[in-house]
This record gives structure tokens, sequence and C-alpha cells, in this order.
């Protein structure tokens, strides 16, 4: 948590949870709230609130979703104010797995389209991965879990689950995918951290497969913030 951060390193801040009913109330907020030095994004907002943003970082260009913004007044407290859009996101998640990747990992199913499937898919690019994505229903360059042959999870070492399904409190559901294909060579994680494991991890770690959730990935992405916010990533 943020303010117990700020409390243990003696810092004058105070992270605090907006609630915005639409995303046309942003700048609303932004005006209402001077002190405001950034902003956490959540879903369902990480996509919607780029066109309000006035520049955006590279990687979350590349990722097309921001989940952290710096608030910069370059003229001084009281000039205009500029957002800057960022994502911790991709950093959070490819330095987590990049350990756990060896040799054989060559390929990778992810599971699920959604934003948090955009900042896997750009990780794992980064780190020299081929990935395939996996949807209820088929699109380009997206197969279904109907399609998940022998052959096409054998191919794929690394398997990412960057959907909802399994998330606290529905902690019985798990993607449909044919566990009973899941092997020892198979890295299988999750970025979902509550529960700490997921009826997909379970399954997966019960056939052999190397299992990780989304907790790291959830520090590294806030370690990620705390440095954009101070400036010390630009």
């Amino acid at each position: 948590d943020f303010n117990d951060k700020f409390a243990a390193e003696g810092i004058d801040a105070e992270y605090v949870k907006f609630e915005l009913q639409d995303i046309g109330d942003l700048m609303e907020l932004v005006a209402e709230t001077p002190d405001l030095a950034g902003l956490n994004v959540t879903i369902p907002y990480k996509q919607q609130v780029m066109p309000y943003l006035t520049s955006l970082d590279p990687e979350a260009r590349e990722v097309g979703a921001v989940n952290v913004i710096r608030f910069d007044r370059p003229e001084g407290p009281d000039g205009p104010v500029y957002l800057a859009g960022y994502n911790s996101d991709l950093e959070g998640f490819r330095e987590s797995i990049r350990p756990l990747l060896t040799p054989g990992c060559r390929k990778a199913l992810i599971l699920g389209t959604g934003g948090a499937s955009n900042a896997v898919a750009c990780g794992l690019r980064s780190l020299g991965l081929e990935y395939t994505k996996v949807s209820r229903r088929p699109g380009e360059g997206v197969i279904t879990y109907a399609d998940l042959t022998p052959e096409v999870m054998a191919d794929h070492q690394v398997i990412v689950n960057a959907t909802p399904v399994g998330t606290y409190p529905d902690i019985d559901a798990c993607p449909d995918i044919p566990y009973s294909l899941v092997t020892p060579a198979h890295l299988c994680f999750d970025l979902i951290y509550n529960p700490e494991e997921t009826r997909f991890l379970r399954q997966c770690a019960e056939r052999g497969a190397r299992v990780k959730n989304g907790y790291e990935m959830l520090l590294r992405q806030a370690e990620g913030a705390w440095r954009i916010w101070n400036g010390s990533r630009q």
C-alpha cells in the first residue's frame, strides 16, 4: 500500500481512491484536486483515458493502455498541468516472469484478449518469445479454446492466464484449457493474485508444471509507478 510506504519513509503524501462514474469526469477531478501528483488507472479506464493525456510513453502506446499518469507542471504550480501516460503493467509482468524462462520457453499461449493480454504480449515479445492469444471467439491472430490440440499445447511451453477467470470470490472457476495436456515442460503464469493459488495454477501444478501467480507483478508495477511519479523514469 502506498500509504504504508509514505508513512515508513516520512513522505508528506496520501494515496486516495477516486471512483469515476464516467471517464469524462477526469478533467473535472483534475481541476478540483490541484494537489494531485499522479494517478493509477484501473479497469475499465486503462484505454478510455488515453485521449485525455498530453503525452504517451512508447511502451504505453505499444500496449494500447495506461495504468499510470504523472502530472507535470513545467511552468510552476500555478501553470497548466500536463498529463503523461505510462504502462507499468508491462514492466511488472516482464520482470516477474523473466527469471523463470528457460531456453526451452520459445512460444506462449496468452489466455484472453483484454487490455491485460496486450501488456503480456508486449512483455513476451520483448523477451524474445512468440505468442498466440486464446479466446472463446476466433479472430486475427487469435485461436479458440477448442483449438488447443495436443500439438498446440506441446508447441507452446508458456501459458499465461490474462483473464479474470478464477479471481476471488469466483475461486472455483478456471480457463477452459485441456489440463490433461499440461506437462512438467510447461511454465504457467496467472496474473491473478487473489486467491494466491487459483484453480488454474493448482491444476497445472498437479501435472508437474512450474507455476507463478501475479503478486510479484503487482509489486513490480507499483514500484514502476513510484519511479514514474518521482521522475526517475522518463
